[in-house]
């Protein structure tokens, strides 16, 4: 695998490739102005025009540092992040709710995160509430009509992913000569937490995608909708699937986005080979109970 020019930590940069010339407004989404500079710092949103048509979009900036919260820095989604995030959302949502799901604005997420990363402080005062509402923001966001693409530019790893990118209607991402990192834990972790010795995850992770980390393996489980093999292909890749999402919503088929979707695109690429399996049979024991639990009539 030939390495080339990498875009982590280049959140930014990131941005002006893909938007059109000078069309990025900073900290302006619909009527929500983010004028406190100290406020979330490690969190670029603002509004652009991606060919011609106007988008929101939401960065990690991996220059950025929190001090207030010292654990924030190197593009990690802090508590406030998460907040300002979230708020930028919701500020797309208010703008557009009058009119019709054609003209919904799409969003843009820029995935370089290492993860949540939270202190002490944070888990006090609700780090996993500051998350949890950007990922609510996103789900409701899809479900209204907004079209989310998120394009991972450098890293997507952990919880960071999980509200920052995996609510996202579809997921693309430069490919791994690219330095691109995607996983959900690092095989160290994973021994620990499951009680298998590393020797024998990482012989696993060589042939098996749940085990395995990178763009590569989240593509064949369906995780990436699409790899990016050049770095001028990422605006172009992301106004087609902003076309493509907006065709399957018109279309009714919603359920072909979103997480939903993924984990029926990994079954086609024989990547989540088992997964309808539980699902067909969680639905059957369901079946047999739910008059039990039905609610009287």
């Amino acid at each position: 695998m030939e390495a080339t020019e990498t875009m982590m930590g280049r959140g930014r940069d990131a941005i002006d490739m893909i938007v059109d010339a000078d069309s990025f407004n900073e900290g302006t989404v619909g009527a929500k102005t983010f004028d406190d500079p100290e406020f979330g710092p490690g969190a670029v949103v603002g509004t652009a025009a991606l060919n011609g048509e106007e988008v929101t979009i939401i960065a990690s900036d991996a220059n950025a540092f929190n001090e207030k919260f010292p654990v924030v820095y190197a593009g990690i989604i802090g508590m406030e992040e998460g907040y300002k995030m979230a708020q930028a959302v919701y500020a797309s949502l208010e703008a557009d709710k009058d009119k019709p799901a054609a003209q919904k604005r799409s969003l843009v997420l820029i995935v370089d995160t290492p993860g949540n990363g939270p202190g002490k402080v944070e888990e006090i005062f609700g780090m996993n509430k500051a998350t949890g509402a950007y990922q609510l923001a996103l789900a409701e966001a899809r479900l209204a009509g907004h079209p989310i693409v998120a394009m991972v530019i450098g890293r997507a790893i952990s919880g960071a992913f999980l509200c920052h990118g995996l609510q996202a209607d579809h997921i693309v991402s430069l490919d791994a000569n690219f330095g691109t990192m995607i996983h959900v834990m690092p095989l160290t972790s994973v021994s620990r937490i499951i009680r298998k010795d590393l020797e024998t995850l990482q012989e696993l992770s060589k042939g098996n995608p749940v085990f395995a980390a990178g763009p590569r393996f989240f593509y064949a489980l369906g995780g990436v909708e699409e790899l990016v093999g050049t770095l001028d292909g990422m605006r172009p890749t992301i106004i087609e699937h902003i076309k493509a999402i907006r065709a399957a919503k018109a279309a009714g088929e919603a359920e072909k986005l979103g997480p939903w979707g993924r984990g029926q695109l990994g079954a086609e690429r024989d990547g989540r080979k088992v997964r309808p399996e539980v699902i067909k049979l969680m639905n059957q024991e369901f079946a047999a109970v739910a008059e039990k639990y039905a609610p009287s009539r």
